[in-house]
C-alpha cells in the first residue's frame, strides 16, 4: 500500500499491511533528522523512513505558503508574531492583540487588517498538494480555528473572561472568523478538489490539569460553529480531524457529535486522558491520532523507553484498529533522532493482531 492508501484504509477502517506512522517534528527536529540520514528534501526524508506522512498544505495570506514556525511581522488576522528563543528550539509568539482594547460589537469595524478570502494564495497551496501526491502521501490543510484565532486576537485574559462577561462581543468576533474561514474553506476545497483528504481544526480546549473552558459554554459559542464547519467539511467528501491538547476527555463526545472524524494529539499524561478509557467509550466512534509521549519519553527517555511507549499507544488506542500512531504534538529540539527513528520502526514491525 502506499502512505495515502494505508491513511485513507485507516480512517475508513479498512484492513491496512500494516499501522501507518505520522510524524510532527520542529524545524531542529528535522534538521537533524537530515543530518542523521544525508536526506535534504523533507518529503524525500519521510519516503525514505517509510513515514506515512499526511502533509500540511496550508494556504499563504499575501504570502507563497503558511509555516507557523516562520513569519515575524503580521499573521492574516493583524495580530503580531515575533520569534522566542526557549533552550535548543525556537517558537512563535503572539505580541499586542489588535482587538484587546475594543469593549463594543461595532468596534470590530475598525480592525483594519480582517483577512480577504481572495488574498490566500491557493494556487501555491495547490502546487504543494500536487508535490505531496507525487510521493503517495495523504494531505491536511488547511488549519483553522475559532476560539484560538479569537485568543490571538483579544488576548488570552480578555477571551476567557469575555465568555462570562462579555458573551455580545465575543459571538459578534466568532461570526466573522467563522465567516471569513468558511468562505475561504469553500473555495480552497473546491480549487484543490481531490488533492486534498483531511481538514485541520485547532481550538485547544484542555490545559495539562483541566478544562480551559466549561462544557456548557463551549456548547453555547463553539459547538455550533464546529458542526456547520464539519458539515461543509463533508459535504466536500473530507476527514475533520480535531486538534485539542490538554485534559479534553469531556469534551469528545461533544466533539464527535458535531462530526469530527480523527482525534489529536491524545496527551494521555493529562487527567481523564486514559488510552485504554478513551478507546473503550469513544473508539468506535473516532479515529485516533497522536498519543506518543513527547515531554518526557521522546525527548529524555531511552530508546527502549520509546518502544515500549509505542506499543503501550498500539495495545490501548489502536486495539480494534482506528489508530495512527505520531508524537503527542511536536516532537520537541533536543529530542534524539534515534528515538524517533525507535517511533517509526517499532510502529512499522508492529503485527496486527489477528
Amino acid at each position: 500500500m502506499s502512505p495515502r492508501e494505508r491513511i485513507l484504509a485507516t480512517l475508513d477502517r479498512r484492513p491496512v499491511d500494516r499501522v501507518p506512522v505520522d510524524l510532527w517534528l520542529t524545524p531542529e527536529v528535522l534538521d537533524s533528522l537530515r543530518s542523521h540520514t544525508g536526506v535534504e528534501d523533507e518529503y524525500q526524508l519521510y519516503q525514505t523512513l517509510g513515514v506515512d506522512k499526511i502533509a500540511w498544505v496550508f494556504p499563504g495570506y499575501r504570502a507563497e505558503k503558511f509555516d507557523p514556525n516562520e513569519g515575524e511581522g503580521l499573521d492574516p488576522w493583524g495580530v503580531p508574531l515575533h520569534k522566542v528563543k526557549s533552550g535548543m528550539a525556537t517558537y512563535m509568539e503572539y505580541g499586542k492583540p489588535p482587538l484587546g482594547e475594543m469593549d463594543d460589537p461595532s468596534q470590530l469595524d475598525d480592525h483594519p487588517l480582517w483577512p480577504l478570502v481572495g488574498e490566500f494564495n491557493y494556487a501555491a497551496a495547490k502546487a504543494t498538494a500536487e508535490r505531496a501526491r507525487s510521493f503517495g502521501f495523504a494531505t491536511i490543510g488547511p488549519w483553522i480555528s475559532h476560539y484560538e484565532i479569537y485568543c490571538h486576537m483579544r488576548g488570552m485574559e480578555n477571551a476567557l473572561m469575555d465568555i462570562i462577561a462579555e458573551p455580545e462581543f465575543l459571538n459578534a468576533a466568532l461570526d466573522r472568523i467563522d465567516s471569513i474561514q468558511a468562505a475561504m474553506l469553500d473555495r480552497f476545497l473546491r480549487e484543490l478538489g481531490d488533492l486534498i483528504d483531511i481538514v485541520f481544526i485547532s481550538d485547544d480546549m484542555g490545559t495539562q490539569e483541566s478544562q480551559l473552558i466549561s462544557i456548557p459554554a463551549w456548547s453555547e459559542h463553539l459547538k455550533p460553529r464546529l458542526a456547520h464547519w464539519c458539515d461543509l467539511i463533508h459535504s466536500h467528501g473530507k476527514k475533520v480531524l480535531f486538534h485539542t491538547d490538554g485534559a479534553c476527555r469531556e469534551f469528545v463526545p461533544h466533539l464527535i457529535e458535531c462530526g469530527v472524524d480523527i482525534l489529536n494529539p491524545i496527551q494521555h499524561v493529562c487527567p481523564g486522558m486514559d488510552r485504554a478509557g478513551l478507546n473503550r467509550d469513544f473508539g468506535k466512534d473516532v479515529i485516533f491520532h497522536g498519543g506518543v509521549e513527547n515531554q518526557h519519553i521522546l525527548p529524555h527517555g531511552s530508546t527502549d523507553d520509546v518502544r515500549r511507549e509505542v506499543i503501550t499507544c498500539l495495545e490501548t488506542l489502536g486495539a480494534g484498529g482506528g489508530y495512527i500512531p505520531c508524537s503527542c504534538h511536536n516532537i520537541q529540539a533536543g529530542t534524539p533522532p534515534e528515538n524517533v527513528m525507535a517511533l517509526i520502526e517499532t510502529v512499522q514491525q508492529w503485527k496486527i493482531p489477528g
